[in-house]
């Protein structure tokens, strides 16, 4: 799967169904499914690379008022990731933005969905549960060692 392809599978996201993330994830995981279990596990892949390189300290302290301050602040790991979420769902010129200017990063959203769709698509593909996907890093909160460094 290239890059391009990655990206007019997100495009594919309905947001009149904003409300209802099944229902706004169902035209994606449709058009996946219809691909080869590679190209599942493909899309997995760089929609892992896409939330890593978001996972930053300087993104951190932009997502509005669930923001990093320090490490003596509470913060939710899960929260940050659902942020980055929303980053990449709004498809490739958000994503190229935000990574370039972490100030333009999107306030108080998250869509956490989004994680979900390679794993629906498998699902409807192959009528098994997804056994989970090996990917070549981890979209976690703080797996970005070089993104946290002070």
């Amino acid at each position: 799967m290239t890059e391009q392809e990655f990206w007019s599978i997100i495009d594919l996201l309905d947001w009149d169904e904003e409300g209802d993330d099944d229902a706004v994830l169902q035209p994606a995981v449709e058009a996946l499914s219809r691909r080869p279990a590679a190209e599942i596990q493909a899309f997995e892949d760089i929609l892992s690379r896409k939330l890593h390189a978001l996972d930053t300290k300087v993104h951190a302290q932009n997502i509005g008022t669930d923001a990093y301050i320090s490490e003596d602040e509470f913060f939710s790991a899960d929260n940050f990731l659902y942020a980055r979420c929303v980053v990449v769902a709004n498809g490739q010129e958000l994503y190229e933005t935000v990574l370039s200017d972490p100030a333009r990063f999107p306030r108080d959203l998250e869509f956490e969905a989004i994680l979900s769709l390679a794993y629906a698509a498998y699902e409807l593909k192959t009528s098994e549960e997804c056994p989970g996907f090996e990917t070549s890093v981890s979209y976690e909160t703080f797996s970005n060692r070089a993104g946290w460094a002070s």
